[in-house]
């Protein structure tokens, strides 16, 4: 079963027949190799300062294996996105006509923030049955979703879910226990502990979500939610928001509740650069998600074991069956 690599150290990734290595000098000048199989790879993450050449991306590409890069400070700085082989010229066709027409991207969207508002209430809902004081949050967050099906654009639905968001993030220092109270979400660059897990955790499930679309027909550039533009997959972000608060957002309650990741797991670059994860922090985080994506559920209709990651896949099989005409697409809603 193919597996999503993680590679951290510095080196040289090289092509020899049809294995990758990852080539490191040893403390002696002697170069090491770490094989890894090609047939076990579906996607790759590299944290450390990588060398490589055209020829292993033409090989990556032959295997259909995307590569996610993140900086020194694990800031997410793109995606190589092999040509897509699983293409479909009548999908792409549905897929422009649902964006290009009003009502129809109004409907996707607001699915998508449906969903998305639907597992933020789930987490305020559990911190509240163990005696958290949310119920303020709580109730912005359901007074925005009764207001979803009377939005008439795509601005007003983003209004909305921007003000469910905002009390739901003023309910995190409830959630959470920490020295230095969260204020507000700040993304670029993130200025405190949270905002830098969630930046963090939120390029994962970005990458995550790339790589699931990457083997359907989908096209990752045309969106619903988000406006489609030049430099960024928009539709991985349209899926991302469901799973936000289903994914990162209970990881890191869990992380910084039970003490696995604090304040000295962190570092402050100074400057405009903000504050960001130290390295064995970012392993720490980094494996937690990878644990996440692999946790099962029993799925009601498929009557079988799906993972979180296989989750995601899904949700793009069921746009994809919207998009054509067979089923009207329903966003995610935990059911476990």
């Amino acid at each position: 079963m193919a597996q999503t690599y993680y590679i951290f150290r510095s080196g040289r990734l090289k092509r020899r027949q049809n294995t990758i290595y990852l080539e490191q000098e040893d403390d002696n000048g002697q170069v090491q190799r770490q094989p890894i199989p090609v047939e076990n790879v579906r996607d790759l993450y590299l944290f450390g300062e990588i060398d490589l050449n055209t020829k292993l991306l033409s090989f990556l590409a032959q295997n259909e294996i995307v590569v996610h890069c993140f900086n020194y400070y694990g800031f997410y700085v793109g995606s190589f996105y092999p040509r897509e082989s699983n293409v479909s010229g009548h999908l792409l066709v549905r897929q422009v006509e649902h964006y290009l027409d009003p009502q129809k991207r109004l409907r996707l969207a607001k699915e998508f923030v449906s969903g998305a508002l639907f597992h933020i209430r789930r987490n305020l809902n559990y911190y509240r049955n163990r005696g958290k004081q949310v119920d303020e949050a709580l109730e912005v967050v359901e007074a925005c979703m009764e207001r979803i099906d009377s939005c008439r654009n795509v601005a007003e639905l983003m209004s909305e879910e921007g003000r469910a968001r905002e009390a739901y993030y003023g309910a995190f220092n409830e959630i959470l226990d920490l020295e230095q109270p969260f204020e507000k979400r700040v993304r670029r660059p993130p200025d405190n502990m949270v905002n830098a897990l969630l930046s963090f955790g939120n390029s994962l499930l970005y990458t995550a979500a790339l790589s699931e679309i990457y083997v359907t027909q989908l096209n990752p550039t045309i969106s619903y939610l988000h406006e489609p533009s030049q430099r960024r997959f928009s539709l991985a972000l349209d899926l991302s928001e469901i799973f936000k608060p289903l994914i990162v957002d209970r990881m890191i309650f869990r992380l910084l509740n039970r003490g696995e990741i604090s304040e000295d797991d962190f570092e402050n670059v100074g400057g405009a650069k903000g504050v960001y994860l130290k390295e064995d922090a970012r392993k720490k985080f980094v494996r937690a998600f990878e644990e996440t994506l692999q946790t099962t559920i029993e799925h009601r209709q498929l009557k079988r074991s799906v993972s979180y990651r296989q989750l995601i896949r899904l949700e793009a099989y069921k746009l994809i069956r919207h998009l054509i005409g067979m089923e009207q697409y329903k966003a995610l809603r935990a059911w476990w």
